[in-house]
């Protein structure tokens, strides 16, 4: 595998590549590799001649009083991993190189309305961030496809919106969510867990369980499930942020005729902010 740390150098790399009629697949990442990551690059091995993966600790997607500085950053770590799992190249810029101007573009991609809701309400700015950097990266590599994680639902429909929107030529792949034996979703964020913590994590996916099980049944209406469902994750110690109930194409709140739902989650444990959802195909 070879990396590259400016954007001239690896355009230069994968224009050869290019030039021999390879399909690129691509993997953008923020480092801090776990298996979750790794599916995607097996993913994109199957899908792809040739791997690319980015590690980029995007500074425009992170406000005032998140958790920027404190990321974890681990490049040997994820360079050994990236390696095992085939990938061929890994751009790992720094922030000067993806914004000469500062830490922020000057031009910013916003994709409006689907940007504002859910973890948008909770982070404003956070999707200008993501869609601003994701375009970025996809110039600089051009790649025919890049692969996303669902963990990250409203993450991948701003991408695959702003993809459309933009008339980009890269298919955008979701793959299903790694989770590790417990349920809990694979997630960088997790290393912030302490033990007990750990434990109690689970209790999200286990609460999405519960919650589709309910919508599958038609046993309550969607205000109750959302309302119980929030009092059982406090009830172990999560603080709550949303779970919500949304149509899966558009996320937003769902006509009664609408039977392809997502259910989404994120509560703060302890420093730790976690996201997981699960879809539901009503009968």
């Amino acid at each position: 595998m070879k990396t590259f740390h400016s954007i001239a150098e690896l355009r230069t790399a994968l224009k050869i590549e290019r030039l021999q009629d390879k399909r690129i697949a691509f993997v953008p990442t923020m480092g801090n590799l776990h298996d979750g990551h790794m599916e995607l690059i097996r993913r994109a091995r199957k899908e792809g001649d040739v791997v690319v993966a980015s590690i980029f600790v995007n500074p425009m997607q992170f406000s005032a009083n998140e958790d920027l500085e404190r990321y974890p950053r681990t490049l040997k770590e994820d360079q050994a991993l990236l390696e095992h799992n085939t990938c061929d190249y890994l751009f790992a810029p720094s922030a000067s190189e993806m914004y000469p101007d500062g830490k922020r573009s000057q031009t910013q991609i916003e994709v409006t309305g689907l940007s504002d809701i859910l973890c948008g309400a909770s982070r404003p700015g956070h999707f200008v961030g993501v869609a601003t950097v994701v375009t970025k990266l996809f110039n600089v590599v051009m790649p025919d496809c890049a692969i996303f994680g669902n963990k990250d639902y409203q993450q991948l429909k701003v991408i695959e919106d702003m993809t459309r929107d933009l008339s980009s030529n890269v298919e955008i792949i979701g793959v299903d969510i790694a989770r590790a034996e417990s349920g809990l979703a694979l997630s960088s964020r997790n290393g912030y867990l302490s033990d007990d913590e750990r434990s109690i994590a689970p209790t999200i996916y286990q609460t999405l369980l519960w919650a589709k099980e309910q919508l599958l049944e038609g046993r309550a209406s969607h205000a109750d499930i959302r309302e119980q469902a929030q009092q059982k994750l406090e009830a172990v110690g999560f603080k709550r942020d949303y779970f919500e109930i949304r149509a899966q194409h558009n996320l937003l709140t769902p006509s009664e005729e609408e039977k392809q739902l997502v259910i989404l989650v994120a509560a703060y444990l302890g420093k730790a902010r976690l996201i997981d959802n699960i879809t539901v195909e009503l009968p």
